[in-house]
């Protein structure tokens, strides 16, 4: 098991951030290794939502079944994976203030995950924590540029 997290700020304060992200199917606009999402439950937004995301990581490609577990208005959504790699995840909106004194939003995105075997389990885990945390920070550099 590993756990994976990445931050930034956006400029931008955390309701209008939510609005944005709280569209489970757009992040696929924004997250370079999620290829399409397909959702499990005729509900797209809150707790209990469960849907397929296609991942592609260079030659690798699964497909990630995930359910929300945490809804927290313009403020945290709270994921468990289940399938081939599984745990839980979390992105986090906490309001800061910019240098000019506008309301921006600190963006952290955490996930802790465990690798089957065959991925190469407690060592393939070290060696995506490193990727997943490169692929990640670059996703939340697409997701600012949204602003």
């Amino acid at each position: 098991m590993v756990t994976i997290g990445v931050s930034t700020t956006v400029p931008a304060a955390p309701s209008v951030v939510w609005e944005d992200l709280r569209h489970i199917d757009r992040h696929i606009e924004w997250m370079s290794d999620a290829e399409s999402i397909r959702f499990l439950t005729d509900d797209t937004e809150g707790v209990g939502v469960r849907f397929e995301c296609v991942t592609r990581l260079g030659p690798m490609r699964l497909i990630d079944r995930m359910e929300v577990t945490g809804w927290r208005d313009a403020r945290a959504m709270g994921i468990r994976h289940h399938g081939v790699v599984s745990g839980v995840g979390e992105f986090r909106l906490t309001p800061c203030a910019a240098p000019d004194g506008a309301v921006h939003t600190h963006f952290e995105w955490s996930e802790t995950l465990r690798f089957p075997w065959w991925m190469g389990g407690a060592i393939g885990a070290v060696v995506a924590r490193r990727v997943l945390s490169a692929v990640w920070a670059r996703n939340l550099r697409r997701f600012v540029a949204r602003f």
